[in-house]
């Protein structure tokens, strides 16, 4: 059996090379502020893939993605190993665009943060008067910077979007920048609008794009997945504070609370994170994470 070593690892996932296509596996590793945890929250990893691949089928229609399979049956040999089931995905390789294409459609976190302070966000200028986790009149596109890890992403504005694309890709800042802006937005509306028939509010979230062999636009990286966004219950919605949610916040809220805690979080709270995952994995899906 040929063995297989990861090209690239992130905070959650790591990347291996099979020849003409990747295999993404999210592992069970979670990270909050930046830092990667000491703990790990068994599942996690699965329900990441097992979420994007749900959201990628809905989205195929609207613009492609990079999925090809999360069947290990369809893997190398080495992947048929219980730690890479469920939690693996085949994707095709793609050139990556250097932006982080964040979408909001209520303000909340950096975003109500910056607002409290100027009335803008990300260079948009928002309407007097909003409320903390108040829906947006429309959503709004706040593009970021990609960072190594260890370094914080930077918000920029979509004129410097424009810039930062011109820099790699010669001649097609504007047209890539465009298209980014649009598919972000149109990607975000028609799983929000769905996501809201299911229970749950989607207050923002982001996207990574690539370039495939046609230089064609693609939908890459984690779709909609509670470390990629923030979920919030419908029920009990209310404005004028902050929501409680279905991703990692709780880890944040709790790490926030006690900071001398090392990044070593006790067991309630691990219990507590998964289940929310499950939790939301069941009710946008409608069945139970096999």
């Amino acid at each position: 059996m040929k063995e297989f070593q990861p090209i690239k690892e992130g905070k959650v996932r790591e990347i291996y090379d099979n020849g003409d296509s990747l295999i993404m596996v999210a592992t069970d590793r979670i990270s909050a502020f930046d830092v990667i945890l000491k703990n790990k929250i068994s599942r996690k990893g699965a329900v990441l893939t097992q979420m994007s691949k749900f959201w990628f089928d809905y989205t195929k229609d609207l613009l492609p993605n990079h999925m090809l399979s999360v069947d290990v049956a369809d893997m190398p040999e080495f992947f048929r190993q219980p730690q890479f089931d469920g939690n693996s995905m085949m994707c095709k390789k793609l050139t990556m665009l250097p932006i982080e294409c964040i979408v909001r459609g209520y303000i909340t976190g950096s975003g109500w943060a910056s607002y409290q302070k100027t009335g803008v966000v990300c260079g948009i200028t928002l309407p007097a008067g909003l409320r903390e986790s108040d829906k947006l009149p429309e959503p709004i596109y706040t593009p970021s910077t990609k960072a190594e890890i260890g370094d914080h992403d930077e918000n920029i504005s979509y004129e410097q979007s424009i810039t930062v694309l011109e820099k790699v890709f010669p001649g097609k800042g504007e047209e890539y920048a465009a298209k980014l802006r649009d598919y972000t937005i149109a990607l975000y509306k028609q799983c929000a609008e769905y996501a809201l028939s299911r229970g749950i509010i989607i207050a923002d979230t982001k996207f990574e794009f690539g370039l495939d062999e046609a230089g064609n636009i693609v939908l890459g990286d984690e779709m909609l997945t509670p470390d990629s966004s923030r979920f919030w219950p419908l029920e009990g919605y209310e404005p004028g504070h902050g929501q409680p949610s279905f991703d990692k916040q709780f880890v944040r809220d709790w790490l926030k609370a006690n900071p001398d805690s090392g990044y070593d979080l006790p067991q309630e709270v691990i219990d507590k994170t998964i289940a929310k995952y499950l939790e939301a994995y069941e009710l946008l899906t409608g069945k139970a994470l096999a």
